[in-house]
């Protein structure tokens, strides 16, 4: 289970959201880059421009040198064409489907060249082999994380963006998602854009740390 040597985010966008514009300019190396600072100032859009669901107002986009944005030059790749796992921080999960087939909806989303792992593999590394057969309402937070990270991971992403994964968990919980985001780090060397608000927390994952 490996992936090519993580690649760099290199974002430096103005955004909209309603009548407020920002700018936003991350220069990540490998690894984990964490956006952080206070509610409502743009980290969440970051994300969603990063992945293609916000377009932002100018500028670029580019992660490991591939361009999936800019506007200058006209450049806007679709979200398909631009394979980010993307991690919501409301998780998303689907709450009529078990957690084996909200695990393969990443899979059969993703194009068949990109289907680098088996629903063994991750279930395996996330230890979530004994969860498959529930339905998310049964599940903690911190088996609910590990879901939607499986399920990222599955969509063959050739980077992750993971908007507050350690909101609305208890301590021991944050513990076990900030040593799960570690070893995914190390795993598989993804890049990982991770958006959060607990500076401390982050230090201790973050390869690079930018304010927003």
């Amino acid at each position: 289970m490996s992936f090519d040597p993580a690649p760099s985010f290199d974002i430096d966008v103005v955004l909209a959201r309603g009548q407020r514009e920002f700018p936003v300019r991350v220069a990540g190396g490998g690894g984990i880059t964490a956006l952080v600072g206070p509610s409502g100032q743009g980290k969440t859009s970051t994300l969603d421009a990063v992945a293609g669901l916000l377009r932002p107002l100018s500028g670029h986009i580019a992660v490991g040198g591939t361009v999936l944005f800019d506007a200058a030059r006209g450049i806007d790749l679709p979200p398909e064409r631009r394979a980010a796992g993307y991690v919501f921080q409301d998780l998303r999960l689907f709450p009529h489907l078990s957690v084996a087939d909200n695990l393969l909806f990443g899979w059969r989303q993703a194009a068949p060249e990109r289907r680098t792992l088996a629903l063994d593999e991750v279930a395996g590394f996330l230890d979530i082999a004994p969860l498959l057969a529930r339905r998310p309402h049964t599940l903690s937070g911190g088996e609910a994380q590990r879901v939607a990270i499986g399920r990222a991971l599955l969509s063959g992403p050739r980077f992750l963006l993971m908007d507050e994964p350690l909101t609305a968990l208890d301590p021991a919980r944050r513990e076990g998602v900030i040593a799960l985001i570690a070893r995914i780090r190390d795993a598989f060397a993804l890049p990982v854009l991770l958006v959060s608000h607990q500076q401390d927390e982050v230090a201790r994952l973050a390869d690079a740390v930018v304010g927003i």
